[in-house]
């Protein structure tokens, strides 16, 4: 009998991505690109409690375009992480586990945190 050269398990190059694994791995950067604008509230926050001159010196700081646009990016995090919370405790509840349930899901996801990210970008940060 001849013996068939194959990977023991299965790897990356075997599979193609899929919407469910790529939303997972999204699921995981957003949580800690969130840590990171938590940072950048804090300082905020400790700002504002200093007085009315830090506050300015720190409003013209955290005013300017480039963090305007980490906002719009901690925006979609937050929107996304949101919407997909909601999903997983949709799927605690047991429901949602077909597979045309789980892509319509995860595309109800992107959308929702893309069209929330982008009306709350245009009405409160621009």
């Amino acid at each position: 009998m001849d013996r068939v050269e194959r990977p023991l398990s299965p790897h990356l190059q075997v599979y193609r991505p899929q919407i469910t694994s790529v939303l997972s791995i999204l699921h995981r950067a957003t949580g800690v690109a969130l840590s990171l604008g938590l940072i950048v509230l804090v300082y905020w926050l400790l700002r504002l409690a200093s007085g009315p001159a830090a506050y300015a010196q720190t409003q013209a700081l955290l005013g300017s375009g480039l963090l305007k646009l980490c906002y719009t990016g901690w925006a979609f995090c937050f929107f996304y992480h949101l919407a997909n919370g909601i999903r997983h405790l949709v799927w605690d509840l047991g429901l949602g586990f077909e597979n045309n349930q789980i892509s319509l899901g995860g595309w109800i996801v992107v959308v929702f945190a893309t069209a929330a990210t982008l009306v709350f970008s245009l009405t409160v940060i621009f």
